[in-house]
């Protein structure tokens, strides 16, 4: 992968192919009308030769008169070309708004999709804000460089070729003046402009490490008032704006001085233009140019001066926009980076069916929905397809796994959950419990052993399905906008209000909803911060339910529920784990006593596992963890 990436076009390229396409006839017609523009706003200038050269010199001697069908016949081609470079900006401005927003629209929809096909290892490894200030910040450099800096500075670019050749047209010694200064100009702006492209990068990223901060201290608010961290909060803070401020300032220093030596450079150059036209008169020095040789003229001097001025304006917008083009390639470095990154793998073939038994009893695929559910197994081998009914009936075997492989956090494990059965994980922070489940799900996937599922490898088991066939609620809870019955039926969207209704009865949680303002129609925001972390959990619980799957991992489910809430929901549970494998994490060993077999880990491996009683019999770990000899950490 790294491999292709680095064979990719660059960054600037890859916008400009996003550009052309989704839209590449508006981008025919805008370059079109800035084509349009540029020449318009040169020729109008070059008009002031003739303006002076054909009516103002004869004018003064011979009377108004005798140019005036001259005058009338200028002016109204003037006037023409500069309604037309007007009218040609309008068109392209507001074609260039359009496409700019679509475009954006597209990243942010590749940006989404890359996303939601990454590992979870992703996640545990980016800052949440970091990846904010991708679809944020990094986009809207992008969306100023696309509205604005790029047709800018492609006018630009045709305005200064048209003004060079009206230059060579007229007169070569002025323009050599001009090539001198424009020499000058561009070393100055490749200078400066470097530096800023280097700072603006730089700031970028500055910028998402201060937004990754924020929210992560918006996230634990509570804890750091709790412990009085406000001070250290505030300080580190500090820090991040203070490195921020460094590289903005050093960007927009380099990027913002550029304007005015180029203005000043541009002063200097019509004063020197009108001092050497008026020595090359004075001499009587023949006028060298494209349109011929001759005395120069006044009116010469007048344009050569006038499109000196818009030639230097132009050199010092496109300046101007060297570093917002800076920031934009650094902001688009970073939304291809995350649309580049590596999907989550998949190569299962294993899918998850509706099923129905034939008159022999046999399992085949039904075209309906049949409550039965089973796992279709097409054989590589010989073309066959076999179907096994969804049990819940997991094993693994020898299993080893490290988020490093050079580190591993498993060793060997074995351990089988029969259909029904309770299988609960008991042992100290960082003992690898919630690393098992993590395995079972293919959250991440094991080094060496083998899981099972009803007798598959789960690796064989396209992951969508297998995940479909296992419910978890997690001791964090994380609740959406929208209403409760949008939360509820989260677990599976097709479900009826009646099946989310009985869910949330099985989980005895109707009781507490039905006491909200809108009942199940209760509006939740800002991650259900208008509950409480019990009734949070309670909703979490109730959208695993209407799930209804055969197998369900609860990982501190009950963590934050008070003793009389877990009676209510161990009670719910006990309903909902009829004819279902539950694995279950733990620190309240009263949760796990009826549990048909208990594994307690220590350092990622199984060192007692038994029931309740077996496990209280050998008087070992869980024997001391439950009488209180000693606590879990």
């Amino acid at each position: 992968m790294r491999d292709n990436k680095s064979r990719k076009p660059g960054n600037f390229s890859r916008l400009i192919k996003y550009l052309f396409h989704y839209y590449p006839l508006q981008l025919v017609v805008v370059m079109i009308c800035i084509v349009v523009s540029a020449v318009a706003s040169v020729i109008s200038t070059a008009f002031l030769q003739r303006l002076i050269d054909e009516c103002i010199t004869p004018g003064i001697t011979s009377g108004l008169a005798s140019v005036w069908d001259s005058l009338v016949s200028i002016l109204t081609i003037m006037g023409t070309i500069y309604v037309l470079g007007v009218v040609s900006s309008f068109i392209f401005m507001r074609i260039m708004a359009s496409v700019t927003q679509g475009t954006l629209m597209h990243l942010r929809e590749d940006m989404f999709d890359r996303m939601e096909t990454l590992p979870i290892k992703y996640f545990d490894t980016h800052a949440h804000g970091d990846i904010m200030s991708t679809y944020t910040n990094d986009t809207d450099a992008i969306r100023q460089m696309l509205s604005q800096s790029l047709p800018m500075i492609f006018q630009s670019g045709l305005t200064i070729i048209v003004i060079i050749g009206l230059m060579l047209y007229y007169s070569l010694w002025l323009t050599l003046v001009v090539f001198a200064f424009s020499a000058l100009m561009l070393f100055i702006t490749r200078n400066f402009g470097g530096l800023s492209s280097k700072y603006m990068r730089a700031q970028q990223k500055s910028l998402a490490e201060e937004e990754g901060f924020i929210e992560e201290i918006m996230d634990g608010q509570k804890v750091v008032k709790v412990f009085n961290h406000e001070e250290e909060s505030k300080a580190n803070f500090l820090k991040l704006n203070e490195q921020l401020f460094e590289d903005g300032k050093a960007a927009h220093l380099y990027g913002n001085i550029l304007m005015p030596i180029l203005n000043n450079l541009g002063n200097l150059l019509y004063v020197v233009l009108a001092v050497v036209g008026a020595l090359l008169i004075w001499l009587g020095v023949t006028n060298v140019g494209l349109a011929g040789t001759e005395a120069i003229s006044a009116g010469i001097i007048i344009s050569f001066l006038s499109m000196s001025r818009q030639f230097s304006q132009t050199i010092g917008q496109v300046s101007n926009q060297v570093a917002m083009i800076a920031m934009a390639i650094a902001g688009a470095g970073r939304v291809f980076a995350l649309i580049d990154e590596e999907p989550e793998q998949d190569n299962g073939y294993v899918t998850l069916v509706n099923a129905e038994k034939d008159e022999q009893g046999n399992l085949k695929e039904a075209d309906h929905t049949t409550g039965l559910w089973a796992w279709r197994h097409p054989h590589q081998a010989d073309g066959t397809v076999t179907y096994t009914e969804l049990k819940g009936d997991i094993q693994l075997e020898h299993v080893d796994f490290g988020y490093n492989p050079d580190k591993m956090v498993l060793h060997d494990i074995s351990l089988y959950a029969k259909p029904g059965q309770k299988i609960a994980f008991v042992g100290a922070t960082g003992a690898g419990k919630t690393t098992i489940t993590n395995l079972i799900n293919r959250f991440y996937d094991i080094e060496d052993g083998k899981v099972r599922y009803d007798g598959i490898n789960i690796n064989k088991i396209r992951k969508p399905d297998l995940r479909r066939s296992l419910g978890i609620v997690l001791q964090d809870v994380n609740l959406f906008t929208g209403t409760v019955m949008d939360n509820i039926r989260y677990g599976r969207l097709d479900a009826t209000d009646e099946e989310c209704i009985a869910a949330v009865k099985l989980t005895n949680a109707d009781s507490f909803i039905s006491r909200l303002p809108q009942g199940y129609q209760t509006e939740l925001a800002g991650n259900g911060a208008n509950l409480s972390q019990g009734q949070r959990q309670l909703l979490s619980i109730a959208r695993a339910a209407v799930a209804n799957p055969p197998c369900m991992i609860l990982d501190e489910a009950t963590s934050s529920i008070d003793t009389r809430t877990e009676a209510l929901v161990q009670d719910g549970m006990d309903h909902l784990m009829e004819g279902r494998t539950v694995f279950v994490i733990a620190h309240r060993l009263s949760t796990v006593r009826n549990s048909k077999a208990i594994m307690v880990l220590d350092h990622g491996r199984i060192i007692e596992r038994g029931d309740h009683d077996d496990l209280i019999a050998q008087r070992g770990t869980y024997y001391q963890l439950y009488t209180g000899a000693f606590e879990l950490e």
